[in-house]
């Protein structure tokens, strides 16, 4: 039985969670370096997912792996504070200029879910704000409102996925880059408000001038509590993340994927006086949160995350990025032109996206009016043709192994798969 057969015997749709690969196309990985890795039949992919991004320094980098096997010979966790996890939130309070107080979890999606408890139990309200189609986690309002399944007007939200009916009472959502609506629907529903969270960019689509400012100075007004969900943009837009990019300063920030440098990790901070509320000298309240990991903050990871700001704290890291991704939307929107599809890509920093859509894409309605059934097409087109990424149209993540050589490979790739999808369609 070969280890395809094997997972979809034992996981569902043979994945452990999104991808959507067709059964007969289900690669089981077993090993990585750089910008690729290899499956269990032996075929090599060129990388562009990069564990959804939490490889920023590329898979089994040296000096990560190294730090990571150091700390691990003198214990692996201790479900404490330890001096790796000291060291660690002193360089994100130095880079992250609203985390004055920090507490480490095992992922993103704890540290968003902390965030917004925080939010609610500082404040009392019971209410919380996101934007549509935006993911902050696998936790019930992460989900909200992502999938566009059941049409609502907003500011009602769209349970789908959520599993947890209780989100349509609780959270808002509001039109990502419409400050507009967005500060109407703040100000309606103010006396019930704790958080508005947002990813300062949104899924691949960029902030429009103002957007970010103007959001953070109606939270101010209506004493809302605003949260970067900077699990993506933390560390990848710059060393200081969305906060440094756009210079605009939340009250909460949550930290995940590539501060482990692949390994396991998650961070929350913030203001001072709102981190205060997982204090246990407030148990059991008022105002107290029940905040506690098992691994969160474990030596391993935080070893593997000092090691990884390290490595991206060399000179020329981040113009390196920036280039190396705008070099990258610039070659795929040529290949479009050439091939005269109506299509843009997406993004900012080392990410991309191809939208096949004729109009300006700046939020979720727009996002869903494009053709994502030829977006999937296309990644199953690159997968069968060696190219390693989520089928399901999310990002094309780029790492410091992604070279101009690498990034002209994958040109090639993506335009062979261009042509090919599009004569299918056309033979359809």
């Amino acid at each position: 039985m070969s280890f395809r057969e094997r997972a979809l015997a034992r996981f569902p749709a043979g994945s452990n969670g999104e991808y959507g690969i067709p059964a007969e196309l289900v690669p089981v990985l077993q090993r990585g370096a750089g910008c690729r890795v290899w499956d269990t039949e032996g075929r090599e992919f060129l990388d562009m997912t990069m564990a959804w991004g939490a490889a920023l320094v590329g898979h089994a980098h040296p000096k990560i792996v190294e730090a990571a096997t150091r700390q691990a010979r003198a214990g692996a966790n201790f479900a404490a504070v330890n001096a790796r996890a000291v060291e660690l939130a002193e360089r994100i309070h130095a880079l992250s200029p609203c985390a004055e107080k920090i507490r480490f979890v095992a992922s993103g999606t704890e540290a968003t879910m902390l965030c917004l408890r925080i939010a609610q139990g500082a404040t009392n309200r019971p209410k919380v704000l996101k934007f549509a189609g935006a993911y902050h986690g696998q936790h019930p309002v992460g989900v909200t409102s992502m999938l566009a399944g059941k049409p609502t007007v907003l500011p009602a939200s769209d349970p789908s996925g959520a599993g947890a009916a209780w989100v349509e009472r609780d959270v808002l959502t509001a039109p990502f880059n419409d400050l507009v609506t967005t500060e109407k629907i703040i100000a309606a529903h103010a006396a019930d408000l704790a958080a508005v969270i947002v990813e300062p960019l949104h899924r691949c689509i960029t902030p429009v001038a103002g957007f970010l400012a103007g959001l953070r100075a109606a939270t101010e007004r209506h004493r809302v509590v605003l949260i970067f969900d900077e699990v993506v943009t933390g560390f990848r837009l710059a060393l200081g993340g969305a906060q440094e990019y756009y210079g605009v300063q939340p009250d909460l920030v949550a930290y995940g994927k590539a501060l482990g440098g692949g390994f396991p990790i998650g961070a929350y901070g913030g203001r001072a006086e709102l981190m205060e509320v997982v204090a246990e000298s407030r148990l059991p309240g008022p105002h107290y949160v029940w905040s506690a990991s098992t691994t969160g903050g474990n030596p391993v990871s935080c070893a593997a995350a000092l090691a990884t700001i390290e490595v991206l704290s060399e000179r020329g890291v981040y113009p390196g990025f920036h280039e190396s991704g705008a070099h990258l939307r610039r070659a795929m929107g040529g290949v479009l032109v050439a091939q005269s599809e109506t299509a843009q890509i997406l993004g900012d920093g080392p990410l991309a996206q191809v939208a096949f859509s004729g109009q300006p894409v700046t939020d979720q309605p727009s996002w869903l009016a494009s053709d994502r059934a030829r977006g999937r097409a296309l990644m199953l087109a690159l997968l069968q043709a060696g190219v390693f990424l989520n089928p399901m149209g999310t990002k094309l993540y780029l790492s410091l192994a992604h070279d101009a050589k690498v990034i002209a490979k994958f040109v090639q790739h993506f335009a062979d798969a261009l042509a090919a999808t599009r004569k299918s369609q056309v033979g359809a």
